[in-house]
């Protein structure tokens, strides 16, 4: 195997565990938060509340939403979404610098 290919492998492979590891994450997640709903409503009910009062409790969805975050943005690394700082920028920002240093290069002629 040619060094070519043997850092197409490389790369190919730490694609599938950066994947791996965002499916591990998204799992826990999802279960671990359903745990963590479910002890919380069912405590609230047995206290005397109503379920949909127990299910909107900020309580009950705040580890949704902040682990949430978390994990979308574990998900826009794995998955290069990055709408700011996109291909379309790196491309201009090359543009531009490359730009600067031939007008610096012409400048010293």
């Amino acid at each position: 195997m040619d060094y070519n290919n043997f850092e197409k492998k490389e790369r190919a492979k730490k694609r599938v565990e950066e994947l791996k590891g965002f499916y591990i994450h998204f799992m826990v997640y999802v279960l671990v938060n359903i745990m963590i709903s479910t002890v919380i409503v069912v405590s609230h009910m047995y206290n005397g509340d109503g379920f949909i009062e127990s299910i909107w409790d900020f309580g009950t969805i705040s580890t949704w939403i902040f682990w949430g975050i978390g994990v979308f943005f574990h998900a826009m690394k794995v998955f290069s979404f990055n709408p700011i700082f996109n291909k379309s920028w790196e491309e201009r920002q090359l543009k531009k610098y490359m730009d600067e240093d031939k007008k610096q290069a012409e400048k010293y002629k």
